[in-house]
């Protein structure tokens, strides 16, 4: 039988991949590099997209 993939809502800005980490190239003293770790501005950081309601959408 065939399994279905849940419907997730992922951010469109960054496909789900909510935090980068990139080196600065500044080294430490044990060889490795400092990195900052920026997150995606539009979903905060969580890699999911909020559900947005329909233009036509009636509130009651």
């Amino acid at each position: 039988m065939p399994q279905h993939a849940q419907n997730t809502r992922v951010c469109r800005d960054c496909d789900g991949f909510a935090t980068a980490a990139i080196t600065t190239g500044t080294p430490h003293r044990d060889g490795t590099r400092a990195t900052l770790r920026v997150a995606c501005p539009a979903c905060k950081g969580t890699g999911t997209a909020r559900r947005v309601r329909p233009l036509g959408a009636v509130i009651k």
